[in-house]
């Protein structure tokens, strides 16, 4: 294995190992000591690859924004027709943020870590551009009235993420399917008649 190989496995395993640790207990609850600890490295070498805590913890996020990014993706590519597409891409965060760990990594540590405008600056990157590309073409196609995209997108990406954060403290079995029930009907308002 060279040397490369090395600093990359290890570069995966501080992830990986973090991943699980501020997904179980928060970003606030985990030290240093236990990151380097449960990776099996120094802490010479997780500085070595990241300057702190909070790069490390931004480093899982962007892993986990990516995954969710591409179930979404996943979702909607699965689907020939546009307006399909939209909507299940959108179900499909719905229902990928219902997952506690990322719940806590995503939607909860994420923007208190970072801060809101870094927070929000990497949602942009990942599901926040595909979502206003998504409706972008719908308004070409004149499925979505003629209207800006922009305040669209934030619109209902905002309206997303709040109803995750909502599911993630109501615990009723039925709040997913009554949260997937509302969001096609909010979306089903856009179409144009």
């Amino acid at each position: 294995m060279t040397r490369a190989d090395q600093r990359e496995r290890t570069r995966r395993t501080l992830t990986a190992v973090s991943r699980e640790l501020f997904a179980a207990q928060g970003y606030g609850a985990v030290g240093l000591a236990e990151i380097v600890t449960a990776a099996g490295v120094t802490k010479g070498a997780l500085y070595h690859h990241f300057a702190g805590k909070a790069e490390l913890f931004r480093a899982v996020l962007e892993e986990v924004q990516q995954e969710v990014g591409e179930r979404v993706m996943n979702a909607a590519d699965a689907r020939e027709d546009p307006w399909e597409q939209l909507t299940a891409g959108c179900q499909e965060f719905i229902t990928a943020a219902t997952d506690p760990d990322i719940q806590r990594i995503m939607l909860i540590d994420g923007p208190s870590v970072l801060g809101w405008n870094e927070w929000r600056g990497l949602d942009e990157k990942s599901s926040a551009r595909h979502l206003a590309e998504a409706l972008t073409g719908l308004v070409r196609l004149g499925v979505i009235a003629p209207q800006p995209v922009a305040p669209l997108a934030h619109l209902l990406s905002g309206a997303m993420n709040e109803a995750a954060l909502w599911l993630a403290a109501s615990g009723g079995p039925e709040d997913l399917a009554d949260t997937r029930a509302a969001l096609a009907r909010l979306l089903e308002s856009l179409r144009v008649r």
